[in-house]
């Protein structure tokens, strides 16, 4: 079966894990500060934080903007629950932005009018989430103007975009925003199994960012309450978590690194195949902004008109030729759980629209151009 997503291995990486497997320090040794340095300088950031996933990073990146019971936490619906969860676990209370209907990201139009209100309410967000769907960035330019003039802070949620730019800068040189959080998971434009990122320009952000993955322990003398302390001296003066990242899976995205831009650039490909063999369809594609560089973590098509019968039928249909389509994502807040806390139907009627529509297609690295070949004639043989 041919999933949406799936890893690169080669033996490179695999004697980089065997390597670090056979050394005495497989948890917190050089290798993860090498990972580390690796993405500040691929992405230009100054500063970097691995920990243990994506939604780790996130959860981070908001104790580290001093999120908490209170405040406001805005992002979008078309996202994984991860993006909105975050706010949560800080005690704060969270809040959607539709999206647009063309390029799938946030709404700039949508943004301004919701912060317009919220002005006159006195309900600001503290912190504006913006999520690169499917690694094609969001007009951040716009957002860092908005956030100047209402006085939100920024995390871009880039677990798609790893290897995205927009206006020629790489995805995670934080020029509009105060944090850029990754993940590499398996299905993501690198992966150490499990993990995440946060970089950042602001030291400070990095040092709690840092010191709450490590249960708020330190050793640095000049944080701890004791004077003078011993040399084996620690201590906890903060409630963190444990969402360290093991050197072993360090070395894995170590190696997986240099070959990002080629992976970026066989997902390309495999993206432009998809839009040539589909073109005429009554199907629609992401519009994929020219100032931006898509990292084609998803290639997602949308229905021209809502048919749930054809849907189904295509996903089933698809999937008894080899391919497991998938659907990302439901609307958060349409989950159980954001239900219960008053949202309902209606909410964000263009993420609604899109997930009635949507479907996404195998896009990774190794996809052979005769499965997507293949794919493709699926689609035409239901809609010709």
């Amino acid at each position: 079966m041919i999933y949406y997503g799936r890893q690169s291995i080669n033996q490179d990486d695999i004697d980089a894990v065997v390597s670090v497997l056979k050394s005495p320090m497989i948890t917190q040794g050089e290798m993860t500060a090498r990972f580390e340095q690796a993405i500040c300088e691929y992405a230009g950031a100054k500063y970097a934080v691995a920990c243990s996933h994506g939604t780790a990073a996130l959860h981070l990146a908001c104790l580290s903007l001093g999120v908490g019971e209170g405040d406001i936490v805005w992002t979008v619906p078309n996202t994984f629950v991860a993006s909105a969860n975050c706010a949560l676990y800080c005690g704060a209370s969270i809040d959607f932005v539709d999206i647009d209907a063309s390029t799938f990201n946030i709404s700039i139009v949508l943004l301004e009018k919701k912060l317009v209100d919220a002005e006159k309410q006195g309900r600001l967000p503290k912190v504006l989430i913006p999520v690169h769907f499917a690694g094609s960035p969001c007009a951040m330019d716009e957002i860092g103007r908005l956030a100047h003039q209402y006085g939100f802070r920024i995390i871009e949620d880039a677990s798609h975009a790893l290897g995205a730019s927009f206006n020629d800068r790489k995805i995670g040189a934080c020029e509009f925003s105060d944090v850029v959080t990754f993940s590499f998971h398996p299905v993501k434009s690198i992966t150490t199994g499990e993990g995440g990122m946060l970089v950042a320009n602001d030291k400070s952000i990095a040092d709690k960012a840092r010191l709450l993955a490590n249960h708020g322990i330190t050793r640095n003398p000049e944080l701890m309450s004791k004077e003078n302390p011993e040399p084996w001296y620690y201590e906890q003066i903060a409630l963190g978590y444990n969402y360290r990242m093991t050197d072993f899976q360090a070395a894995l995205g170590l190696s997986q690194v240099k070959r990002l831009d080629a992976f970026i650039e066989q997902r390309t490909a495999i993206a432009e195949m998809y839009r040539q063999q589909l073109r005429g369809l009554p199907l629609t594609f992401q519009q994929v902004q020219l100032s931006v560089k898509s990292s084609w973590h998803l290639f997602v098509v949308l229905l021209n008109t809502y048919d749930p019968g054809k849907k189904a039928y295509l996903f089933e249909l698809a999937r008894s030729s080899g391919f497991s389509l998938n659907c990302h994502y439901r609307p958060v807040y349409l989950h159980q759980h954001y239900c219960s806390d008053g949202f309902s139907a209606g909410y964000c009627p263009n993420s609604e629209g899109y997930f009635e529509r949507v479907l996404s297609l195998p896009i990774f690295s190794e996809l052979d151009s005769d499965l997507v070949n293949k794919l493709c004639a699926v689609f035409r043989s239901v809609f010709d």
